[in-house]
């Protein structure tokens, strides 16, 4: 398991959270609906709420973390992993390239990306809408779970690179690195929602943010770019035996 995934992962995380502001910023609020007005004005009184919605939802991107990882390891197993990663990892930062257009307020092609998982999240939203309102922080929990799940291209984004992995287990840290970073800005929005739904809306926050994540993106296909010329270029030198290439 690497910590420059690791690392990435939660830089990622936190560079999209204000995209999680307006895809998950009203759920948070919804996990203190329930609470009486006094409790609601009181930031200590939402927090286990908010803390056990957020569980809720890293658990979720834990377990598709697992999957992605399994995945990229049946890959390896059947020799196509440095290859894969690298086409996986271009896909990633082209992914992080939408999702920064898409907090900037330019291009829709992130909206087509979501679309993949509709079909599925169409069986969990009505499961999701019988928890609200929220009573418990254990509804909360169980709320999260369930969000965890819905189409977010930045979650995509994050899957991508945890496929590269290689197990499921680094998948699993992979993408519970992802939600780390995206917990500071959903945390604060439990505890100010206004304020914050606000803030991630203003357009320089909003482009700051997307300008960096589009950075990021570039970045990680750049590099990737040039891992891959290097693997053409190894794979075009003549081969004396198994496992070793001869100088040309």
């Amino acid at each position: 398991m690497s910590p420059l995934l690791l690392a990435s992962a939660w830089v990622m995380g936190f560079l999209g959270s204000t995209h999680c502001v307006v895809m998950c910023g009203g759920v948070v609020a919804m996990s203190c609906s329930a609470l009486p007005l006094a409790k609601r004005l009181s930031p200590r009184a939402q927090l286990p709420y908010t803390l056990a919605y957020n569980a809720g939802r890293i658990a979720s991107y834990a377990t598709a973390g697992a999957i992605a990882g399994a995945l990229g390891a049946a890959l390896a197993s059947l020799g196509l992993v440095e290859r894969a990663q690298l086409g996986l990892r271009f896909v990633a930062g082209t992914l992080m390239i939408a999702v920064g257009l898409y907090v900037t307020g330019v291009g829709g092609a992130l909206r087509w990306i979501e679309r993949i998982g509709e079909p599925m999240w169409k069986h969990v939203l009505p499961i999701a809408r019988r928890l609200v309102p929220v009573r418990s922080p254990s509804g909360a929990f169980a709320l999260g779970l369930l969000w965890g799940w819905l189409p977010c291209g930045l979650v995509y984004a994050a899957l991508a690179s945890a496929v590269t992995s290689g197990s499921a287990i680094g998948g699993a840290a992979t993408m519970a690195a992802f939600g780390l970073g995206t917990l500071p800005t959903l945390l604060a929005m439990g505890s100010a929602a206004a304020f914050v739904a606000r803030a991630a809306r203003v357009r320089p926050v909003r482009m700051t943010a997307g300008i960096a994540i589009v950075a990021f993106g570039l970045v990680q296909v750049l590099h990737t770019g040039r891992a891959w010329a290097r693997v053409r270029e190894g794979s075009g030198a003549p081969v004396c035996c198994a496992g070793h290439a001869r100088p040309g």
